[in-house]
């Protein structure tokens, strides 16, 4: 089975490398950006269920989607799991960082295997990362350790309420 490079776990700062420039995508980059916010087909080849209905290839419908991850155009491309559905929980979470500390403390946090993304922020809270943990006692004891390692309190902000917003943006 063909896959997507697997994206680098870590910390993931704004890509400014667009900001202010129009960005032209021919119209096989369009046709498969806009018909992936609808969602992947599950199936055996689901890149090759996607190439049948943009008429190419499953080699070219991989290629084109990491071309896009690699040039900033996408920041993702993966599954989304919602931890509570399967039993577990999670947070938000966010660290006012000094600068200077920023990798180290990036590093520390990122070496939690319960953390599932980790962003920069250009604000006093500057690191913002979701905990996943199985269950919600355990997020408690993550927030903890990760307060212990970095010498930095860790806000969490629990999910009150949750909205649907169906977010579909054409190209």
């Amino acid at each position: 089975m063909t896959e997507l490079k697997e994206q680098t776990p870590g910390l993931k700062q704004t890509d400014d490398r667009h900001r202010g420039a129009a960005l032209t995508f021919d119209p096989l980059d369009k046709a498969l950006i806009n018909l992936l916010q609808r969602g992947l087909p599950v199936c055996e080849r689901p890149f090759a269920s996607v190439a049948d209905a943009l008429n190419t290839t499953e080699q070219a419908v991989l290629s084109r989607l990491n071309n896009l991850l690699e040039q900033g155009v996408l920041s993702r491309f993966g599954p989304m799991y919602d931890a509570a559905c399967l039993g577990g929980a999670f947070t938000l979470a966010a660290m006012a960082v000094p600068e200077a500390e920023f990798e180290q403390v990036a590093e520390a946090v990122n070496g939690f295997e319960q953390i599932a993304h980790n962003y920069q922020r250009n604000h006093q809270l500057n690191m913002w990362f979701v905990i996943a943990t199985e269950n919600e006692a355990e997020i408690a004891t993550v927030i903890e350790q990760i307060e212990i390692k970095t010498g930095i309190p860790v806000l969490n902000v629990p999910k009150l309420e949750e909205f649907y917003v169906g977010l579909y943006l054409p190209i």
